[in-house]
């Protein structure tokens, strides 16, 4: 994929038929290594064939290819007035009880035994 996707990028950038060491040229340029074996494949694949043509013709196949779900899903309903203070108020308690159990003033040990406590019997 990468080396057909820096094959189009180079036709996009005004070479007309990039070669195989366009291709490896740009890929090394971001660091990345080209496959030579897969390459020369691609290479011999679009030789003497229109680029604009294939991805047209690809299209068409995507288009027939279908996989639509049914929509998007159906708005919310309008909450009812005070809902969503209510919901904030829920959401309020729930962080500040998170925040007291995540305050542990350094005084627990990995069981969760006070180590404060433990000292001083």
């Amino acid at each position: 994929m990468r080396h057909l996707a820096t094959y189009l990028l180079l036709k996009l950038g005004g070479n007309e038929n990039p070669s195989a060491s366009d291709v490896t040229t740009a890929l090394s340029a971001v660091g990345v290594e080209a496959d030579e074996g897969r390459l020369s494949t691609l290479l011999k694949d679009l030789e003497g064939k229109d680029v604009e043509t294939l991805i047209e013709e690809g299209s068409k196949l995507l288009a027939t290819f279908g996989g639509g779900g049914g929509g998007g899903g159906g708005a919310a309903a309008a909450a009812a007035p005070g809902a969503a203070d209510a919901g904030a108020e829920k959401e309020k308690k729930k962080e500040e009880k998170e925040e007291e159990e995540a305050d542990l003033g350094g005084a627990m040990d990995m069981f969760g035994v006070s180590l404060r406590r433990e000292c001083q019997v």
